[in-house]
């Protein structure tokens, strides 16, 4: 199996907004609800280094599958601007789904001037031991490193640079439609791959609900895959997503009563 992302002291001026500003956050939708987000730290957003490479993908299945779980990523509405990290960037799966900037740098000669793109994380560069981490394993601690499909890497770079520098940043992703929440699993053992997140497009916490249980929390099973142990058979289902920006939102009733094991249902999703 594959292995499975920052407060500030109210200023006394401020206290004549609390009443207004607790009165409008207790007015909830009767189908969904969300918090607002602090900024994306700056840590997240300023330009650093990094190295990228590329694969060819020569067969059809090489879209499929990755550490993410995400499965088909053209089905999935990723396509091919998508990237694998190195150990020291993927955080055991939690990075999943979020989104980055690149561009290449430090070479005239096969750098493409003035471009950049914009990729998901689906997958996982697995270190090779057998190499140091400046002779050979690419994807070995401490090096932050890029694995693009050769489409996307040749929108910034010639292909025959291969290992290239490169600078990234993290961004807010952009999606379209809600969260997605495919179902899988047998009996008591649910399932549920959350994808097609917006803004921070990571998830860091999920919460289940049936129309006859409170709210339970779910485990991270490996990377966007999210399960719980209970019988939530022939119940309309409910879901609280959190992401890495401590933004949460609420879809109510996703899932009618009759749901079944192999589908998957629109949810709402995060503001951007």
């Amino acid at each position: 199996m594959p292995p499975p992302l920052l407060q500030n002291p109210i200023h006394t001026l401020l206290k004549p907004l609390l009443l207004p500003l607790l009165f409008i956050f207790a007015i909830t939708s009767l189908t969904s609800s969300t918090t607002t987000p602090p900024p994306l730290s700056t840590t997240l957003s300023q330009w650093q280094s990094a190295r990228a490479t590329y694969y060819a993908a020569s067969d059809p299945r090489d879209t499929v599958g990755g550490a993410c779980g995400y499965g088909d990523l053209v089905k999935a509405g990723y396509g091919m601007t998508t990237v694998g990290l190195s150990e020291s960037m993927f955080e055991r799966g939690q990075i999943c789904g979020a989104c980055f900037q690149l561009q290449c740098v430090d070479d005239l000669r096969w750098c493409i001037p003035g471009t950049h793109i914009i990729v998901t994380v689906t997958n996982f560069c697995a270190p090779n031991y057998g190499f140091t981490s400046d002779g050979g394993g690419k994807c070995n601690p401490p090096n932050k490193h890029f694995v693009l499909p050769i489409e996307a890497f040749e929108k910034i770079a010639i292909w025959k640079a291969a290992n290239m520098p490169i600078q990234y940043r993290r961004i807010k992703c952009r999606r379209d439609g809600g969260i997605r929440f495919a179902i899988s699993g047998s009996g008591i053992f649910l399932s549920v791959l959350i994808s097609n997140v917006a803004g921070a497009g990571d998830v860091t916490a999920v919460k289940i609900k049936g129309s006859r249980t409170g709210w339970l929390d779910m485990g991270r099973n490996w990377g966007q895959n999210w399960h719980v142990n209970a019988n939530l058979q022939n119940q309309a289902l409910s879901f609280e997503v959190t992401s890495s920006e401590r933004m949460t939102v609420i879809s109510y009733n996703v899932a009618p009563k009759d749901w079944r094991f192999g589908q998957a249902f629109e949810g709402k999703q995060f503001e951007t």
